[in-house]
């Protein structure tokens, strides 16, 4: 067995299990690598179209699910001042967790919130000067590495991770990862230098990890979605299971998968404009719905056959 498929097959063992029904909805995101405001922040020039998304997912009763690299804990030290750069995205995360429609998980980027002693001191609350009551989440909730989504009626499961499993940089070796990105690409990209995300990323390293992945996935028998590539992948039925909710840091836009009604979608968010030149956030569908009986389906005859 791949070194990759024994790790992922020994995190499934050990992943909490979320059940959902026909009337559960959640919305799945990654890759947001919220920043201290500066030229270094990623998530910055998108912060508007992930609240507008975010309200949108609160307001129509979704569950909201992070799949790791949420906040940039590579290149900065402390979430502090994370967390008062953008109060406003947590409180609304907040609201999520106070009516337990938030899961979280991390990352190699924040691969520290493993860590619950780091947390505890470092998670003060965040404010806003509008604002006199303050809270915080972060303490309090779980960070585990992997979840499961299981149908309470047929026990099919979707196993979703963060994608950066077996790689040495970015796992086994991520103290170094993280000594290259803190002091030599943070140094550069404060004084302009742009950072390698959406376009500018590796896409042979992509398509490296992106195979991989497709492989314990057919291998395994199992419906995996994942973050980490900041690359959107949407399988359709007879494809290879592998679903990748793209990342929050895209040039303007994010992307994110929806599970409603038993079904699955690929979406996208981001600016547009009215006739009248009135700006606005809009959701666009980038493939599906499908239903996710037709992957598990596949999965079934696919364990017959062996």
């Amino acid at each position: 067995m791949p070194r990759l498929h024994e790790k992922l097959e020994k995190l499934y063992e050990r992943s909490p299990v979320i059940p959902y029904n026909k009337e559960s909805k959640f919305i799945i995101m990654s890759d947001c690598h919220r920043g201290q405001g500066n030229l270094a922040d990623n998530f910055l020039p998108n912060q508007n179209i992930f609240y507008g998304a975010l309200e949108y997912y609160y307001t129509q009763g979704f569950t909201y699910i992070e799949l790791g690299d949420g906040d940039e804990l590579w290149e900065n030290r402390s979430i502090n001042v994370i967390l008062r750069t953008h109060s406003r995205v947590f409180r609304l995360l907040n609201n999520f967790y106070r009516e337990n429609r938030l899961y979280m998980m991390y990352g190699n980027h924040d691969i520290v919130k493993h860590r619950r002693s780091l947390l505890k001191p470092e998670c003060r609350n965040y404010y806003c000067d509008t604002v006199k009551k303050e809270d915080t989440f972060l303490n309090k909730i779980p960070f585990p590495e992997g979840l499961i989504l299981q149908n309470e009626e047929n026990n099919s499961r979707l196993f979703l991770i963060h994608g950066h499993q077996g790689s040495i940089l970015n796992d086994e070796l991520w103290p170094l990862g993280r000594f290259l990105v803190r002091y030599v690409w943070r140094p550069l990209e404060l004084v302009g230098f742009k950072a390698p995300t959406g376009a500018g990323r590796n896409m042979k390293l992509v398509d490296k990890i992106e195979k991989e992945l497709c492989s314990y996935a057919r291998s395994h028998n199992k419906i995996l979605i994942a973050g980490h590539t900041h690359r959107p992948v949407f399988p359709h039925p007879g494809d290879c299971p592998y679903f990748n909710d793209g990342s929050c840091v895209h040039p303007q836009c994010i992307t994110g998968i929806e599970i409603e009604n038993n079904a699955i979608t690929l979406v996208k968010w981001l600016i547009s404009a009215t006739p009248e030149r009135l700006l606005f956030i809009e959701r666009q569908i980038l493939d599906g719905p499908e239903p996710i009986d037709s992957y598990e389906k596949q999965i079934t005859c696919t364990k017959n056959m062996k």
